[in-house]
């Protein structure tokens, strides 16, 4: 296939960036026509975010689902299914390796179905549990991208398809201050009610975006975005085995306008790996958020959470596994090839949250690392900044219905990009080679409420410079998802 000129991808991309803002716009003013009656606001904020919606629709107690939940509040029951389908037409490559995204057609349909259980024992304390299955296939297996376009896939596709224990939790509230303030009932926390100022501790497997880094309109791959880099701040290599998930403490202040966390969690034996380290003394990841419930903008609601990590693991160094190469000690750059010894990674992260009407809001998210150290645990990314808007249905009567689109751009440091230049491999990225540019994207998508429990989504993700390679790409990435809440 012959290389296009700059100035038609210029064009090009201009073009495609102009279909990409349009595209929220004509679904919502199809969608529009119909008529639904008033049910709660899609983007009511997780429950673990405390923001103070006061400028939003307020949200039904109940929101729809197939079936009805259990009336004795000390015990929950629920369900989820979702099925995300993506494809990618042609596109250029002058190159491809072991671990590119794939220049020719696919099209992938992954699929992710949980079951959540809770009982609460006390006013104080409840316990978490939640089995999932996760299945199907990823574009190229996953690889190519360090912003991948769909968060819900398995990153090492010779897992077993069995059903495996995605959380289990203990949960214990302390209360500091006799006045309560409601909250919402979630698979996350069963208290119908908590005390205003209070420390909440967990203990037991989770995962570390369910605490950290969210917010109400980028952090759901249920029915807003999908992509790895929109949905988490991709610098944060936050620990993890393969499916997502750790074992850890949680260690969460609350107050009236402020909240702090910390988690305690262990690391992959190997990078993407999905066995743990049981030696917390050696081997351990330390995070830190702050978050303020105060917004930039006058008598509007907003947010401002600040993070922090650092990791300690078995990881490679990139400058000394080009060293090796140079040298002529390996074929190629090889950061798995040192004896085990521990290297420590640190990075931070800001992600922003702002209502700008009762049913618009926006949000940003930059983060750094280090870059020195190998990526391990989450994504190949050392830098991110990402903003994007979220919109609900209210204003045209179909308050469960959501839209949204986002801009993020993706690079690595100097000693990374020199590894995969020489032909090293990461365990996602690795083309052979290396043209560096910074991984750009932009994702686009609208949530239809059919009936119940029942949402369908069609979106679009336009890549520019796939795995940091100018040459290769751009690429178009449709897709449609399907979920239902149980």
């Amino acid at each position: 296939m012959p290389k296009p000129n700059s100035t038609s991808i210029g064009k090009t991309a201009r073009r495609l960036r102009i279909l990409l803002w349009l595209t929220p716009t004509a679904m919502f003013a199809f969608v529009a026509q119909a008529q639904e009656p008033n049910s709660p606001s899609p983007n009511a904020p997780a429950p673990s975010e405390h923001v103070d919606d006061s400028t939003s629709a307020p949200p039904d107690a109940d929101p729809p689902t197939m079936f009805p939940h259990l009336k004795d509040t000390r015990f929950w029951l629920s369900g989820q299914a979702n099925f995300i389908f993506q494809t990618h037409p042609d596109f250029h490559a002058d190159y491809s390796g072991q671990n590119s995204l794939r220049p020719h057609y696919e099209k992938a349909t992954s699929r992710l179905m949980t079951l959540y259980t809770g009982v609460r024992v006390n006013d104080s304390t409840e316990f978490l549990a939640d089995v999932e299955e996760a299945g199907g296939a990823a574009l190229s297996s996953g690889l190519g991208l360090a912003g991948n376009t769909d968060l819900d896939i398995v990153r090492n596709p010779i897992l077993s398809k069995a059903a495996y224990l995605g959380r289990g939790m203990i949960h214990v509230v302390f209360a500091l201050s006799d006045d309560k303030i409601e909250s919402p009932r979630t698979y996350l926390s069963l208290f119908e009610e908590l005390p205003r100022r209070r420390l909440e501790i967990r203990f037991g497997k989770f995962s570390l975006p369910d605490f950290l880094d969210l917010n109400s309109v980028g952090s759901d791959t249920h029915l807003q975005f999908t992509n790895w880099s929109v949905d988490n701040n991709g610098a944060w290599d936050y620990a993890a085995d393969t499916r997502g998930y750790t074992v850890g403490v949680v260690v969460d202040y609350e107050d009236r306008n402020w909240g702090l966390r910390f988690i305690e969690a262990l690391m992959p034996t190997v990078a993407n790996g999905i066995d743990l380290v049981w030696r917390p003394w050696q081997v351990h990841a330390e995070n830190w958020e702050y978050e303020l419930r105060h917004g930039v903008i006058p008598k509007k609601a907003g947010v401002v959470r600040l993070l922090g990590y650092t990791n300690s693991a078995n990881m490679g160094i990139y400058s000394q596994a080009v060293a090796q190469f140079k040298e002529g000690l390996v074929p190629v750059p090889d950061i798995t090839h040192h004896p085990w010894h521990i290297t420590r990674k640190y990075g931070f992260g800001v992600n922003l949250e702002q209502n700008l009407t009762p049913n618009l809001t926006a949000f940003a998210r930059w983060g750094w690392d280090n870059g020195k150290t190998e990526s391990f645990a989450y994504t190949e990314i050392d830098s991110t900044i990402a903003e994007g808007i979220g919109l609900n249905g209210a204003q045209w009567h179909r308050k469960l219905d959501r839209g949204g689109i986002a801009f993020v751009s993706n690079g690595i440091k100097k000693d990374h990009q020199t590894y995969l230049a020489d032909g090293g491999l990461g365990f996602l990225l690795g083309d052979g080679r290396l043209n560096y540019g910074r991984e750009n994207i932009v994702e686009s998508y609208y949530t239809v409420h059919i009936w119940r429990g029942i949402y369908v989504a069609p979106g679009v993700q336009h890549i520019v410079n796939p795995g940091y390679n100018r040459d290769r790409g751009p690429v178009l990435v449709p897709s449609f998802r399907a979920h239902a809440e149980f």
